[in-house]
């Protein structure tokens, strides 16, 4: 294993990121977790290998899982149309209802083709200034006042014709579920969906410096990035990206948890019945990974639901990617019985190559590996 202690110190230094976690499991036993580089610049603050880092969108997975354990309870069908759930969630005055939007459905917001696509207009989840000034809602804006205001946003494309990825879709399943449940989004997934499984440290993270809790990781900008215009009313107007630039509270079901690499493999390792108890039966992760029918897909690769999916021989792997203003993340499941989590505390300015450096550096490592300990570090850190 000594191949990643190589690797991943010299990656966050060619990236100048402060500092990172990996964790990696085979065959459900967690057998590596290190943190790497510095959690607190100012305070010389190692990252230890259960550090909790914001995972933006490694929420996506989370949310889906819930989505699925309603399915599972007969509370809900992928197949009902998400704003009749949303039934007291009402256009802005003065704006026209897209009739499209009345006929998405939760299993086309599971699969990023409910309608709406950033690269052709925007992202609604970070244009928030824009929410506010059609809506009058006082910030910090959140996502019931997103919803508010796209209700009387045309849709880009009509629902279930092709795959866009969205953030918003992510943001309305969380209010689907709690209006399913009578919940609030992070209390159902904490109580039904992850402490279950022995995952009790994760919760939805907050936005400010001083809204930092035991164990987490400080963020950063990357070298040069300009100051953000605050999201918050009162307090200083040009912020750090970080701490600011975005609501973290109004991102929950699509990018506002926190974790540790290993709750993070836990989580999976659960989900592919690794390591018991699952929070889904086999039948529902089989739809989690289920292809949808053209035109949304016909390849080897495509967006189940919460998850990327690639078929390879007779499995599959697994994979999801996140990013916010001072955080990056991966998480990859191997159908050949391998599960790696790697956070880091900042996003460079070139993350789009920093990422796809770092997916190729983890399969590099795990195939120099001769062989996987026979141990299970799990215990160590409060998981039986």
């Amino acid at each position: 294993m000594e191949v990643f202690d190589r690797l991943i110190p010299d990656f966050i230094d060619k990236y100048d990121i402060p500092g990172g976690a990996v964790a990696i499991v085979k065959d459900g036993r967690l057998v590596f977790a290190r943190g790497y580089g510095l959690a607190d610049i100012g305070n010389a603050e190692p990252v230890q290998p259960d550090s909790l880092f914001r995972i933006a969108s490694l929420s996506k997975p989370i949310t889906a899982a819930a989505i699925l354990t309603l399915v599972e309870d007969g509370k809900l069908d992928l197949d009902e149309k998400a704003f009749e759930i949303l039934g007291r969630f009402k256009e802005p005055e003065g704006t026209s209802r897209d009739p499209r939007i009345d006929e998405v459905t939760v299993r086309q917001l599971l699969h990023h083709s409910g309608g709406w696509d950033s690269g052709s207009s925007y992202d609604p989840m970070w244009s928030v200034w824009r929410t506010g000034r059609g809506t009058d809602a006082r910030p910090p804006i959140t996502c019931r006042h997103v919803i508010h205001y796209m209700l009387g946003q045309p849709l880009d494309f009509d629902p279930g014709t092709r795959y866009a990825y969205s953030n918003f879709g992510y943001c309305v399943l969380g209010r689907v579920i709690e209006e399913k449940t009578g919940q609030e989004y992070e209390h159902y997934v904490l109580e039904n969906v992850l402490k279950p499984l022995g995952i009790n440290r994760m919760r939805i993270g907050g936005t400010l410096l001083e809204d930092r809790i035991d164990g987490e990781v400080k963020y950063y900008s990357w070298e040069g990035q300009d100051l953000a215009w605050s999201v918050f009313s009162e307090g200083p107007s040009q912020v750090p990206w970080p701490y600011g630039g975005f609501y973290l509270k109004g991102q929950d079901a699509h990018g506002g948890w926190l974790a540790s690499t290993v709750d993070m493999v836990r989580f999976v390792s659960a989900l592919d019945g690794s390591r018991p108890p699952t929070p889904l039966e086999p039948e529902t992760i089989d739809l989690m990974l289920s292809r949808h029918d053209p035109p949304l897909t016909d390849t080897v690769d495509y967006y189940g639901l919460g998850w990327g999916v690639r078929l390879v021989n007779s499995g599959s792997n697994w994979s999801h990617l996140g990013s916010q203003p001072g955080n990056s993340a991966l998480l990859v499941r191997s159908y050949r019985g391998l599960t790696w989590a790697v956070l880091f505390n900042s996003r460079p300015r070139d993350f789009g190559t920093m990422i796809g450096e770092l997916d190729r550096l983890m399969w590099t490592g795990v195939e120099e590996v001769p062989t996987w300990p026979s141990h299970d570090l799990f215990p160590n850190f409060g998981y039986e």
